[in-house]
């Protein structure tokens, strides 16, 4: 079993027309982590998800999805905290640009004392999806304490997706960046998010300075031009992107991230050791299956990530 950490929130997406004295509103759920989650879900994988859920309207739906989704809810933690809200405009490109209300929400709040003390043993992989609980307290800390106290005995993934606009101190994302790529098998992280850390580098040596503080494979996905990737033996690719009709990209990252780490899991290569493995072929084929994965939900309105159909794939033998 996955289980994925950090955010759950509704993206809302705003419409204006002519009438000034209305904005229309559609919410869709959303968050890098619950998304990971229900691309692994969606895919055939079990999967649970750690961090705090509102009782309010937004979070009974939240609950609702992934019961829905066959999203694993033991690790919910309830509150009375509301859940936070991403409004999302889209540019011509489809490309989000997000305002958030997160002040006291639900997934800002979980302290490290709820973190589970022992994870199930069925669990034998992490993913942290990042965001802005990974550098908002006390979320941080207990996201922090849970890869502590597991990253010698699982697989621990991580995706940073930067929120600057939630927290604008690029200097803390930086070091809580390094603090959890050090611990982390998988990192991938977003072209416009080494920007915004790592102004004017190259992205190869971002990759590499990852690979040399623990990462066995860093990964760099870079919108239509597709993405890289340098594993900790050497090994480095580039794959081109793939051509398709966007309606938006919300969700692409995440997509990307669950089909990197549903491959791994079925072809039975989710440890570090596997990873230090890798020749090349190896490599541009997750990277490749991920590229194509993202370009699924790029055709597709919000976070709708795909089916295993929608890929082409088998069902899972069970």
């Amino acid at each position: 079993m996955f289980l994925c950490c950090g955010d759950s929130l509704f993206d809302v997406f705003a419409e204006t027309g002519e009438d000034v004295s209305r904005i229309d509103l559609q919410a869709r759920i959303g968050g890098s982590a619950l998304n990971a989650a229900l691309g692994l879900a969606r895919l055939g994988h079990p999967v649970a998800f750690f961090g705090k859920i509102s009782n309010d309207l937004y979070g009974r739906q939240l609950r609702a999805f992934m019961a829905a989704e066959s999203i694993d809810q033991s690790f919910l933690i309830p509150t009375g905290r509301n859940t936070t809200l991403a409004m999302v405009s889209l540019s011509a490109a489809g490309v989000p640009q997000y305002s958030f209300y997160t002040e006291g929400t639900a997934d800002r709040s979980v302290v490290p004392d709820e973190v589970p003390e022992a994870l199930a043993p069925e669990v034998a992989a992490i993913h942290i999806g990042g965001s802005y609980t990974t550098v908002s307290e006390p979320t941080s800390l207990a996201l922090s304490k849970l890869v502590a106290q597991e990253k010698d005995r699982l697989f621990i993934s991580y995706d940073p997706n930067i929120r600057a606009s939630i927290v604008p101190d690029l200097d803390v994302w930086r070091v809580k960046v390094a603090e959890f790529v050090a611990s982390a098998a998988l990192v991938k992280a977003s072209d416009e998010d080494l920007a915004q850390l790592y102004p004017n580098r190259e992205i190869a040596d971002v990759l590499g300075e990852w690979v040399s503080l623990g990462a066995s494979l860093a990964v760099c996905t870079r919108g239509e031009k597709g993405a890289m990737a340098l594993s900790a033996s050497g090994v480095s690719v580039s794959v081109d992107g793939v051509r398709v009709e966007v309606v938006d990209t919300v969700g692409a990252g995440d997509t990307f991230f669950a089909a990197m780490l549903s491959k791994l899991a079925e072809d039975g290569q989710m440890s570090r050791e596997a990873l230090a493995q890798f020749g090349r072929g190896d490599l541009e084929a997750l990277i490749g299956f991920a590229v194509r994965a993202a370009a699924v939900t790029c055709g597709r309105r919000g976070a709708d990530l795909p089916r295993r159909a929608d890929l082409g794939l088998a069902p899972l033998a069970r």
